[in-house]
Parts: C-alpha cells; structure tokens; sequence
C-alpha cells in the first residue's frame, strides 16, 4: 500500500504532558489519518492534509482517525480513552497496522512501520508486539496451555521450549493448576487471565490491550486490573491501553490521551488532563472525577524543611491517600522523595481545598458538630 502524505498539525490543540522524567520513544506517530471510504488518500492529497470535518463528511468519508500525533515512552503505560465512536480501537489497530492508516509515519523503535512489508510486519507482530482485546478469542478446543503456546508453536518454537515459557506466564498471571482445563471451564476473569498469558508468551516489547477488561463484571474488573499493575511492576512493559471507563484511565495510566471525533485533544499525565483541561469537552469529561483521586501531594506542597511538621508522605503520593493524615493533623506534613530527603511540606488548609473546594474544613465541621 502506498500511504499519502503526512499532514501537518491540524486545527485542534493537544496539550503535551509538562511533569514526569521523559522516556526513550518506543512507538511514535505523526500526522496518523485513518479515512473510510472509497479515494481516501485522494481526497486527503486534493485538501492538503488538512480536510475540516464538515468536508470529510461531504466527501461520504469517515474520518475514524485524524491527524493523531503521540509518543509512548518505553516502560510508558500510555492510555487512549474516549466515547463510542471516539476513534481509541480504530488507533490502536492502525499503531499495529491490523488496520491500514491512511496517511502518517508510524516508528517503533526506529523503525517505519508503514514502510515494512507484509513479511516483516508479521515478524514484528510474532515477536515483539502482544495484543488482548475484549473479546478473548480463545481457541475452544485448546486447553490453557494449548492456547496460551500458541503463539509460540506458530512461531516453529519446539513444544519442550514453548510449554515450558507457556508454564511461566501460566503461573505469572495466577493459573497455576489450570493449565489443562478448556476455556469453557473457566470463569470470564480467568479466560481473560489466559487471553494476557498468551499475549506474554512471546515476551513481547509493546503490549496493545483494547479495553481488555470491559466486558467483566465490576468485581472482576477491579481484580483484573489489580492484576494488571501488579504484571507491569513485574514486568515493565510498555503498553498501550483502550478504555472508555475514566476511573480505570486514572489508575492504570502514566498518561492519559482522550479522542474525540477521530482526534486526540489532550494528553497527559491523569493530574493534567483534571486540573488544566485544554478544552471544554475534557472539561466537561472530567468534571466529576475527585480531584484528590488524581493529584499528588507534590501538586500542593510549598517549599520549607522538616521544623514543624508532623509525619512524612511521599511526593508522589495522591491527596486522597494522605487526606486522613494530612486534615486530622495538628501541623503540617513534611513531604520527601524517595531517599527521604525533605522537599517541602504539604498544608491542612490545601488539603481541605481540593477534597471539599466549596465545603467547609471537614475538621471543623466535625469539631463544631461535636460541641
């Protein structure tokens, strides 16, 4: 296939992240279209690159993808998120080229991806890219073990060598004694455990995960992705995560990128997108997330040393686990890194601020309430 030309930055701004130590790019791309219809790449040649939407709707296109600009850092959990029709599945497709882009460059690790042939695409995919998608697709008549070697049987891997890697990434995810029951004899918490084993089999060095958890009911969603930070402490992967659930983007991401209408508005850090949207939409999306779900303790400290205070929390920290030491508190708290060297100290008053910005001070309130 012959890809258009890369556009220039369209019309709609996106708010780079501006905290966090940066990291080696692991998969970048630029200018990444993805149009439906019949002469796409034509059409977006005739219009510059730069076709508005009302235009490619005249045209009887979809424009699924528009102008995506972004960079997973290596190690990145990197969360793409927005409503149905947003365009967050149809991207993750086109960053792995299951589907084709219209137009962009797509690099991972130095490499064009749009330039690779159909050979040395599917060597990439065997070997370095893991997929798990809603849908668990696993093979019916395989067991545990069977599906989760599959990948590594197609790769002319020996069945000694590859069921001894499907073992380790059996018990990595928590199936251990299960490795010979059939996937109907599994609940959906454990088929989707499966389906990521497998996706590990080949230790991959980019993980594309489609909203993996959101056909599982809450309970097991919640464990499912307890058992996803707890894989990524482990494992250190870098990964790029779909969802339309804002709560689960906010836990599991280091960066956040929300779409919209084929574009990505904002990205990043979860304290970013909530504190300084960069548009109305993400506004009005985040609106009722906590702010002290989201923000660090090192967002509200001010500068001083350890005189004074009372206790210690960690920088990184979110408000909302420190609220209860912090708001109950008779002085201030110092806050410190890692090595526990003092950076500054972290105030009731700011506290108070973002867990109840127009309530009363809960201490008070409580005091009063007792008198």
């Amino acid at each position: 296939m012959t890809h258009g030309p890369i556009p220039q930055n369209g019309p709609t701004p996106v708010a780079q992240p501006t905290s966090g130590a940066r990291r080696p790019a692991k998969l970048t791309c630029r200018g990444l279209w993805k149009l439906f219809g019949p002469d796409a790449e034509r059409f977006l040649a005739r219009s510059n690159g730069q076709p508005t939407g009302q235009q490619i709707a005249d045209a009887g296109l979809i424009g699924a993808v528009r102008d995506a600009e972004l960079e997973v850092g290596e190690g990145e959990v990197f969360v793409i998120m927005g409503l149905s029709g947003s365009g967050k599945s149809t991207i993750v497709r086109c960053l792995s080229r299951l589907v084709e882009p219209t137009a962009g460059e797509l690099v991972f690790e130095g490499q064009d991806l749009l330039q690779a042939n159909a050979r040395q695409l599917t060597e990439i995919r065997r070997h370095k890219m893991g997929m798990v998608f809603q849908h668990f697709a696993l093979l019916p008549h395989l067991s545990v073990l069977g599906n989760v070697a599959f990948p590594l049987e197609i790769q002319g891997v020996s069945r000694a060598e590859r069921e001894a890697r499907a073992m380790e990434v059996i018990e990595l995810v928590g199936l251990s004694g299960r490795e010979t029951y059939f996937p109907r004899e599994l609940s959906g918490g454990q088929q989707q455990r499966v389906g990521i084993a497998r996706s590990l089999a080949v230790k991959p060095e980019i993980w594309f995960l489609d909203e993996p958890f959101s056909a599982l009911d809450p309970l097991i969603r919640r464990e499912m992705q307890d058992e996803f930070l707890r894989l990524q402490r482990v494992l250190h992967k870098t990964i790029v995560f779909i969802t339309h659930d804002f709560d689960e983007a906010i836990r599991l991401a280091d960066r956040i990128a929300i779409m919209k209408d084929g574009e990505i508005v904002q990205i990043g850090t979860p304290e970013e997108v909530v504190t300084a949207p960069a548009t109305q939409y993400v506004a009005e999306f985040t609106r009722d997330v906590p702010r002290a779900k989201v923000m660090s303790v090192r967002a509200l400290m001010t500068p001083g040393d350890a005189d004074g205070t009372e206790g210690q929390v960690h920088a990184d920290a979110r408000v909302n686990e420190v609220a209860h030491q912090a708001v109950h508190g008779h002085k201030p708290v110092a806050v410190v890194d890692d090595d526990g060297t003092v950076l500054g100290r972290l105030e009731r008053a700011a506290v108070v601020e973002v867990l109840a910005p127009d309530g009363p001070d809960p201490a008070t309130s409580k005091a009063a309430a007792a008198s």
